[in-house]
């Protein structure tokens, strides 16, 4: 009974990491995540650990995640990863107010992103 199995999106040697509720813009994040796209997984991790924007924290956490998915559920050697995609995608957005003169009020906008991080295992080369 129940439904059948979803097949697996990525291709085997690929796994990925996903933070859904991430406080920062995504523009902001963006500029991050383009920081690590393409590059060595271990080059990676340095450049953000060395980065001095508050969100690479963050960004460091779901990148050593995909790692260690990648490690341990699918079996991919660390030393030959790379980030494939590092994309970034808006989530909520909480809205407050701020009262302003003559009774009026101003608008307070909170974004939320989401990002997603998929590495992938380089083919041997002979």
């Amino acid at each position: 009974m129940g439904k059948p199995k979803r097949e697996r999106s990525l291709a085997d040697n690929e796994a990925q990491a996903v933070a859904t509720q991430i406080r920062i813009s995504p523009q902001k994040l963006n500029l991050v995540a383009s920081m690590i796209r393409g590059k060595k997984a271990d080059r990676a991790l340095t450049e953000l650990a060395f980065s001095r924007r508050r969100i690479a924290g963050d960004v460091r956490k779901v990148l050593e995640s995909a790692i260690a998915n990648a490690e341990n559920n699918h079996g991919l050697d660390v030393d030959r990863l790379y980030v494939r995609e590092a994309f970034v995608g808006k989530s909520l957005i909480m809205k407050r107010w701020r009262a302003r003169a003559r009774g009026r009020s101003a608008k307070i906008v909170k974004p939320f992103s989401r990002l997603t991080i998929i590495v992938r295992e380089t083919e041997e080369t002979a």
